[in-house]
């Protein structure tokens, strides 16, 4: 593999999610990029379990469970400030022994889906990131092959993301700056979806806290109109 570029894409105004992607799409065919198959990748949080904790009121840690069909026969577990664990897919098997120690986070499967696309060197995949059943953003992630050093094609990369996401177009990854002339990995790309889809996480959170805002100021002022019709 080459080096990655992961990042997301905002929803166009007065456009779905779904709308956003078939725009992008289409700009990218008519750049010349072919179709070339489908993308998946999956990530689910585990926390600590309680009865590790100390009773010094320890806080608990975060392990991120991740997938990428690019590596069908891989399994990813990111630790939260921590090094990056590649394990064969029986990891997953692992998990569930380790229920004493590592508990699954109430709804918290978050996954990207989409398009690959091939343009000369590029590797290009357009995600539509949901969890459950509800689509919650866009992911896009490029890739050019023929180099697995970050700092000698970041400038390709930038030029060509511009091509197509314009005004949208990304800084370099966190990632890229911690290993500068490092020869790039598998891991560096699942560090920047994890990274991306706690963004997008923390989005969700707070459309919910404003609608659970939004639901109280209206229940009160139902309450308070009909005191006055009465």
């Amino acid at each position: 593999m080459g080096v990655t570029c992961v990042s997301q894409m905002p929803v166009a105004e007065g456009k779905s999610v779904q709308q956003t992607v078939e725009l992008l799409t289409r700009k990218l065919e008519m750049l010349g990029a072919e179709k070339q198959g489908t993308f998946c990748v999956d990530c689910e949080t585990y926390h600590t379990a309680a009865s590790t904790l100390g009773s010094q009121g320890q806080a608990g840690k975060l392990m991120y469970v991740m997938h990428n069909s690019e590596y069908p026969l891989s399994c990813f577990a990111l630790f939260e400030n921590g090094p990056c664990l590649v394990a064969d897919t029986n990891f997953d098997v692992l998990m569930v022994k380790l229920k004493g120690f590592f508990q699954s986070a109430k709804a918290s499967k978050i996954e990207t889906r989409g398009t690959r696309y091939q343009y000369c060197d590029f590797l290009v995949k357009v995600g539509t990131v949901t969890m459950g059943p509800s689509a919650r953003g866009i992911s896009v992630e490029v890739e050019y092959g023929p180099c697995v050093v970050a700092s000698d094609c970041w400038s390709l990369l930038l030029e060509f993301l511009q091509s197509f996401l314009g005004s949208h177009t990304p800084g370099a990854p966190a990632v890229f700056g911690n290993r500068h002339d490092a020869v790039y990995s598998p891991a560096d790309t699942m560090v920047q979806y994890m990274e991306l889809f706690n963004k997008i996480r923390k989005q969700q959170q707070i459309v919910d806290t404003i609608w659970c805002l939004m639901r109280e100021l209206i229940t009160g002022w139902c309450w308070s109109m009909s005191g006055l019709w009465f």
